[in-house]
């Protein structure tokens, strides 16, 4: 039988990049990006309910950064700070508590990694982190820099692999980050791997209670799940 993962207090839910900018209609749109927002939401959910630290990072360009098109970069303008486009999906359901991590708001330097130039390794250290999970965009970018430099940093790191999506500049882009992640020592999990931290779904527990009597315990996780991600998981049955 397979082991769940646990959530402990030594744990903390990374999610990198799920800004407007990287979503379909943004400037730098991530191909089916917006995938990875109810399964977030379902990582959030859990990491909420066992009370442990929930961290966002967000890029923060300047309007003159140098990984923009006009400044010899490679990337159409995003991203920039306080524009439309530099904020959260709104559908991302994140915590009121969540820590906001900006980065890469150096003009002359990019910054890919949650960790560059910014107070996320010590933000974990003071809450006591010693096991990060990671999903968000872009695969092969922010998410891969932010898995390998808190591997560097001495932190364990899962990568959610049910819950990343790549840029693919190069087909295989996004494969070859993955590879490269788990050669340093991150390990993968999804959804399915995950104990609840309460035996009651989300919902209105005596009504799902009373409707669900008859299901095993992994059939009412499984409900709970699918019911959380609405439209986006009928857009994804639909692709």
């Amino acid at each position: 039988m397979k082991q769940e993962i646990s959530i402990s207090q030594k744990d903390a839910l990374i999610i990198a990049d799920v800004q407007k900018d990287f979503l379909p209609g943004g400037s730098l749109p991530v191909p089916s990006g917006e995938e990875v927002i109810p399964v977030l939401n379902d990582y959030i959910r859990l990491f909420k309910m066992a009370k442990v630290k929930v961290f966002a990072i967000r890029d923060w360009h300047p309007p003159n950064h140098m990984s923009f098109k006009p400044f010899g970069g490679i990337w159409p303008p995003h991203c920039v700070q306080g524009t439309d486009g530099a904020n959260f999906q709104p559908d991302l359901k994140l915590p009121e508590n969540t820590t906001i991590i900006s980065k890469a708001m150096d003009p002359k330097r990019e910054s890919y990694s949650g960790f560059d130039g910014t107070t996320l390794a010590d933000e974990l250290r003071k809450s006591e982190v010693s096991r990060i999970f990671v999903g968000g965009l872009a695969t092969d970018y922010c998410v891969k820099n932010t898995v390998l430099d808190g591997l560097a940093l001495g932190f364990d790191v899962v990568l959610l692999s049910d819950a990343i999506r790549g840029i693919n500049v190069k087909a295989d882009d996004s494969e070859k980050a993955v590879s490269s992640m788990l050669a340093r020592g991150a390990k993968t999990a999804t959804l399915e791997a995950f104990a609840e931290p309460t035996d009651i779904p989300i919902g209105n527990p005596e009504n799902m209670a009373t409707a669900d009597t008859s299901l095993t315990k992994a059939e009412i996780k499984k409900k709970a799940r699918l019911r959380s991600r609405g439209p986006y998981r009928r857009l994804k049955a639909e692709r």
